[in-house]
Formats: C-alpha cells, sequence, structure tokens
C-alpha cells in the first residue's frame, strides 16, 4: 500500500490505543460511535446513527442511564455535538456506493468493551505505554479496539479506490458482549440486501501470521438474568417466617452445574453472578443471578435452557419465593459460506506477514454476528467469520488481555483484498 498504507498502519495504532484507554461496555458507546462518526465524516463518508435504525423492542440487555453515559463521553473526548446527534442508540452505518452495478458487500466490526479491571502489572503493555483503561470495571479485553480501528482504516482504503463497484456497507455495531446488538442491526435490515457478509476477530487462540477464512462451531447462548423474592424476617427471632431468596438462588446454581450432558453434542451453562441477602441476621429477602446458557445446535441449546428454566422453578418452589427471568441476550448458529471462506483464504496467501492460511477453523464460544451471518445465507448471499492470528499475553476477557498489533495491517490488508475480489 505504500506511502498511505504507512500512514494508514500508524494511524490503526494510535487509534487502536485511544479506543484502549476509553472503553465503554454494550451500549454505552457514546464516545466510540462519535469518534467513529467524526472519522468517517473526515473521509466522506455519510453516516446513520443506531437510533435511525433500532427498534427498541429488539434490544436486548440495555440497562443504562443515557445521559450519565453521554455526559462521560463528552468529558473523555466525545464531541458534544456527535454525542447529541447519535440519540439514545449506539452504533452506526456508513456506506461507499460507487454508483457502478456489482454486489452488496456488508463488513461488520464490533465496537463495545469487556465488563473487567484491567490489569496494573508493570509488564503489561497498556501499562508500559501509557493507554491503560480510564474506566474502572471496563476494559477492552477481546481486541474489539483493534477491529474498530481495523474498521477505520478500511473504509480510508476503500475511499481511496476508484476501481470499485456496486456497495459497501460497513457496520460498527454495540453490545457484542453479551451478544446483545447484532440481532438488533439484523432485525433493522441492513444485511437484507447483502450478497456477501463479512466479520472478523483478532486472536481466538492462534498467533500472528495464521488467517482462516471461516469459523464453524459457534454455540447458540441465552443471556438471563435471574431475581427471586422472597420475604426477610429476624434470623434468629422468628427465622420461621422468612422465605430465604439466597438458599434458592444457591440451590439452583448447584443444581444447574448439574445439568446433564448430552449425547447429541456439546451444551454449556455458567453462574456468573450470585448476589444475595440485606444482613448478616436477616433471612434474605432477595438474590439475583446472571447466567449464561449454550448449545451447538438449536435444540441443544432448547434443551439446556430449558432445564435451566425447570431447576430455577423448582428451587423457587423448595423455599416458597417468587421468581423472574429476564433475557438479556441471545445468538444463534451459522456456519461460514465454504466458497466465501475459500476466497478469502485466496485473498490471505498475498498479504505480507502471513505465515499459515486455512480455510476453515473451529469456535468454542459464540457471536452475534450469526444473527447477520444467517440473515444473509437465508435470503442466498453468502457469509464467513474471519479468524486473524493474534499473539496475545493472556486469554481473551483476562485483565492481562493485550494482542500483537502487527496483527492489524494483516487483517487490513485481508479485508481489502477480500472486498477487491468482491466487489473490485
Amino acid at each position: 500500500m505504500g506511502a498511505a498504507g504507512d500512514k494508514i498502519k500508524k494511524e490503526m495504532t494510535e487509534r487502536r490505543r485511544d479506543l484502549h484507554r476509553h472503553p465503554e461496555t454494550g451500549w454505552t458507546e457514546f464516545r466510540t460511535t462519535a469518534k467513529v462518526a467524526e472519522i468517517l465524516r473526515a473521509l466522506g463518508y455519510t453516516v446513520h446513527f443506531g437510533s435511525a435504525f433500532i427498534k427498541p423492542e429488539h434490544v436486548m440487555g440495555r440497562n443504562i442511564d443515557v445521559d450519565a453515559e453521554k455526559k462521560r463521553a463528552v468529558e473523555q473526548g466525545a464531541d458534544p455535538k456527535i454525542v447529541t446527534e447519535i440519540g439514545d442508540y449506539t452504533g452506526l452505518y456508513a456506506e461507499l456506493d460507487t454508483g457502478k452495478p456489482g454486489p452488496v458487500t456488508v463488513l461488520r466490526f464490533d465496537i463495545d468493551c469487556v465488563d473487567a479491571n484491567e490489569s496494573m502489572d508493570e509488564n503489561h503493555l497498556p501499562v508500559k505505554l501509557g493507554f491503560t483503561s480510564v474506566n474502572p470495571g471496563w476494559m477492552h479485553a477481546c481486541a474489539h479496539d483493534g477491529h474498530t480501528a481495523i474498521g477505520l482504516a478500511l473504509a480510508e482504503l476503500l475511499k481511496e479506490d476508484q476501481a470499485l463497484k456496486g456497495k459497501i456497507r460497513l457496520l460498527f455495531q454495540p453490545a457484542e458482549e453479551g451478544v446483545r446488538g447484532g440481532y438488533a442491526m439484523m432485525a433493522a435490515g441492513l444485511v437484507d440486501d447483502a450478497d456477501y457478509f463479512i466479520a472478523m476477530h483478532l486472536g481466538l487462540g492462534k498467533p500472528t501470521g495464521e488467517v482462516y477464512g471461516g469459523v464453524d462451531g459457534f454455540l447458540c447462548t441465552t443471556k438471563l438474568d435471574v431475581d427471586f423474592k422472597g420475604f426477610g424476617a429476624h434470623a434468629g427471632g422468628e427465622p420461621q417466617k422468612g422465605r430465604n431468596a439466597l438458599l434458592a438462588a444457591a440451590s439452583a446454581a448447584l443444581n444447574l452445574h448439574a445439568i446433564a450432558p448430552n449425547a447429541e453434542g456439546a451444551t454449556r451453562l455458567n453462574v456468573g453472578v450470585l448476589n444475595a441477602g440485606e444482613g448478616r441476621n436477616v433471612i434474605a429477602p432477595n438474590a439475583h443471578m446472571k447466567i449464561e446458557t449454550r448449545g451447538e445446535t438449536d435444540e441443544l441449546a432448547a434443551y439446556v435452557y430449558n432445564r435451566a428454566e425447570q431447576i430455577i422453578e423448582g428451587a423457587a418452589k423448595m423455599y416458597d419465593v417468587s421468581f423472574t427471568i429476564t433475557k438479556q441476550g441471545e445468538a444463534n448458529r451459522a456456519d461460514s459460506s465454504p466458497k466465501l471462506a475459500a476466497l478469502v483464504s485466496e485473498a490471505a496467501k498475498t498479504v505480507e506477514g502471513v505465515t499459515c492460511v486455512g480455510t476453515k477453523r473451529p469456535m468454542a464460544g459464540s457471536d452475534d454476528a450469526c444473527w447477520l451471518m444467517k440473515r444473509v445465507q437465508e435470503r442466498g448471499g453468502q457469509a464467513t467469520y474471519i479468524g486473524i492470528g493474534a499473539d496475545t499475553a493472556a486469554g481473551h476477557h483476562n485483565g492481562r488481555f493485550d494482542f500483537d498489533e502487527t496483527a492489524m495491517p494483516i487483517a487490513l490488508d485481508v479485508l481489502y483484498g477480500t472486498v477487491k475480489q468482491l466487489n473490485g
């Protein structure tokens, strides 16, 4: 890419570190959305903010103080005019319409962070270079800062390429963590006309230089919150009058993890949070749990989720408490289209820094890009999820996570080369 490429790659690193320093959890990404919009507009793109296309009934897991998050975003450097313009829902899309007949290619870049505290270890690169998170409890521990920076660099390369045809749409998606934002973007119709859809991820346990044109094996998942409501009483004076929500939740937690595996395939369940009670001498009147279920097919996902519901209901009955279940996120299963995955792999073979190329690799996690992938495939298009290897200091979602930034130019060149093949 020559001198212009060197400039873009330098900007990519600078933007990634700025985003890393200012992480935002799902649905609070007002600063990130504003920064992305500012850069895209400077390149000549028209941006469409989430509030223009996201419908509230399609939103999951959004429990935020909008005004407080906007205020924080502005204090951390977001343009106040753009923050006002964003409205209540984060994320955006921009489109390059070449005016020439050709396919519609859509690429998704996730922009949110993980709910985790960043390590302050002196050997942690962001500590050494001064770009650790300024937001306690929030950290870019899954490389979405890199994904966003790559998407912006790709937008610049595409804008400069006069040989492209058709339309290229760039989605900057909120709330991937907890699989909360992808469904809302799919339901908004942003990929209904797509011939091709591409998502990508850095790291995934593979070293820098490895590229996989497609990923298969995503697990269907549901994220749910459970609230038990009992009745408080004096633990010594009137214990018989209490109804113990803590014990109901504890019983549920133990039995949820005893759900039998299924011979038809992989299932997963995790109780990630259990908060309960009010005081040492008070029968606990309330308890709150955060749970996720997973299965490698729709049927297996339904199996583990339905068993979880039965166990929660049984625990509530056992301790004579009430309960509510609130769905906070959901993702389906999708596999990469073989032809598109193969095309990506061929494009990767010409990229500097790539040492190993594979067409497919398995994935043991979940990603709500699957909603978008499957929608495109059901309507006759092709979709793939690209794995870009990157050396990491620790595993994803760990407070010491950091990735090798030299993987970003590789990802950029793979994406650009793929788009040139599809729309060139």
